[in-house]
């Protein structure tokens, strides 16, 4: 049986779907319906497709696949909402998830909206955009809540600053070489610097080449 909540996330599914075109992600689905935490919304989602109200594909960000049952009732029988003219796909810089500039973050791409800034960064497959999460980059200019436009690759030169991998966690530092390791450098006395050498998993992701800062949203500095 779904309870009442399970039932209100699929009506938002629905509603969201006859607005827009398209599924919403989990944590566009969570901002709706009130629920913080994505496993709290997983949760109902499993509820929903054990139900077979949806089908999901976990390896999409928009992977609901919303169904109905079938008119005559018969139990198993689902068939896909009739189609929508889908919208046209949202243009320029993806903004993948967030980034850290403080303690390190789990380095997981989610897709939090497009950014779009044609003129100042042609948008192509090189370059990503992330939210910045602290406040170990701020004497560089780089606070709190800004996004940072990256441009994807694995090398950097002395006094870069870039987005790292260490690990299975993604940071925003100033990068430095020494003779036998590379330094990630806050730039912020109250941060330490990250030293990484031969044996640690450590790579770069992207070097940062640009900065968008939203006014009038509240920020920790």
């Amino acid at each position: 049986m779904l309870n009442d909540k399970s039932l209100e996330i699929h009506r938002h599914i629905v509603d969201f779907v006859a607005e827009r075109g398209y599924t919403p992600t989990i944590r566009e689905l969570g901002a709706v319906a009130s629920i913080s935490s994505t496993n709290g919304v997983r949760y109902h989602l499993d509820l929903l497709e054990s139900a077979g109200y949806i089908q999901r594909d976990r390896k999409r960000s928009r992977g609901i696949v919303l169904l109905v049952p079938d008119r005559k009732g018969e139990a198993g029988a689902i068939t896909a909402l009739p189609k929508r003219a889908a919208p046209e796909a949202p243009r320029g810089i993806p903004i993948v998830g967030r980034v850290a500039a403080g303690l390190p973050l789990l380095a997981e791409e989610n897709l939090d909206g497009h950014l779009t800034l044609d003129e100042m960064f042609p948008a192509n497959d090189d370059l990503f955009a992330l939210r910045v999460d602290g406040l170990s980059m701020k004497d560089r200019g780089i606070l709190d809540g800004d996004v940072v436009v990256v441009r994807r690759q694995e090398y950097a030169r002395e006094g870069d600053a870039v987005v790292a991998l260490v690990g299975e966690d993604a940071t925003v530092k100033t990068y430095r070489r020494t003779a036998d390791a590379v330094e990630l450098v806050p730039e912020n006395p109250d941060f330490k610097t990250l030293r990484v050498g031969p044996e640690d998993d450590f790579r770069v992701l992207g070097v940062v080449v640009g900065l968008v800062r939203p006014m009038g949203i509240p920020r920790r500095t």
